[in-house]
């Protein structure tokens, strides 16, 4: 019985993950439209209000890959 509760736990893990996978792979999808048109910026009207925004969002992600490659302060 434990190793069929424990194989259910393992479903129910994959299923978490492949859920999850799939809302990361939709969202790197948008973000890399967003990206093709600028982040939504007129290129001829950047100013530094834009440039603070794209830093913030390139602050936001740089932590994201930090993570996940073990950079950054996640270096081992």
């Amino acid at each position: 019985m434990t190793t069929r509760r424990a194989a259910r736990n393992n479903d129910k893990a994959l299923d978490a993950f492949i859920a999850a996978k799939a809302e990361i792979d939709t969202m790197l999808a948008r973000l890399q439209a967003l990206s093709g048109d600028h982040f939504g910026f007129d290129p001829d009207a950047i100013n530094w209000g834009a440039v603070g925004s794209i830093n913030s969002v390139a602050v936001d992600l740089r932590k994201i890959t930090d993570f996940l490659f073990g950079e950054g302060e996640h270096a081992a």
